[in-house]
């Protein structure tokens, strides 16, 4: 007689938690006021942004408007960019053609992705989505920060992102992908 039970295997649930996500598994989530993406089935939940993350992106966000051409739009988040069913992002600002755009989402990469850097998220916007936009042929991404001012920007050339402009504080930067816009930083922060 043995004084140590065996261990039960584990419930269906942990089995569950363990396999990667899909989109169908994200649209059952329930609203928790944070922003959910998944990348190759791995959920990142980050909190709401701050004050000058917010402010820099409607700022941007108006100025890419005015310059946008009318077969294109400009998107704010939260809006997703499923980019794979196991791959779903939400860029802050996203550039697509308009008939591009489902009521639902951007199924595909968009012209152009932007993310306004913060502190949790900085590393992963240069590093993961960085990849994974440059891997789905995002033709141009770009960083800004709100903390420095500054802007980077990059542009897809044979497959891989290669860094076409860096802007920080008052200089001004002339970007032509997929319009042309000039963005001076420090014209970003109100």
């Amino acid at each position: 007689m043995s004084l140590v039970e065996p261990t039960p295997d584990p419930p269906d649930v942990l089995t569950r938690v363990a396999a990667p996500m899909t989109r169908a598994d994200l649209d059952r989530m329930l609203d928790d006021g944070y922003r959910h993406e998944l990348i190759d089935g791995a959920l990142l939940v980050t909190p709401s942004p701050s004050f000058n993350h917010q402010d820099m992106a409607v700022n941007l966000l108006i100025q890419l408007r005015q310059a946008c051409p009318p077969e294109l739009y400009v998107m704010a988040a939260p809006f997703d960019v499923v980019l794979a069913d196991d791959t779903v992002m939400i860029p802050d600002l996203l550039v697509a053609r308009r008939d591009a755009f489902t009521k639902r989402d951007l199924p595909g990469p968009p012209l152009l992705a932007v993310e306004v850097l913060s502190p949790s998220t900085r590393r992963f916007d240069v590093m993961v989505k960085f990849s994974r936009l440059e891997a789905a042929g995002c033709p141009a991404y770009w960083v800004v920060d709100p903390d420095t001012p500054s802007l980077i920007a990059w542009e897809l050339r044979d497959g891989a992102y290669t860094q076409v402009a860096k802007a920080t504080g008052e200089e001004s930067v002339r970007l032509t992908s997929p319009f042309d816009v000039t963005v001076v930083p420090a014209d970003l922060i109100s």
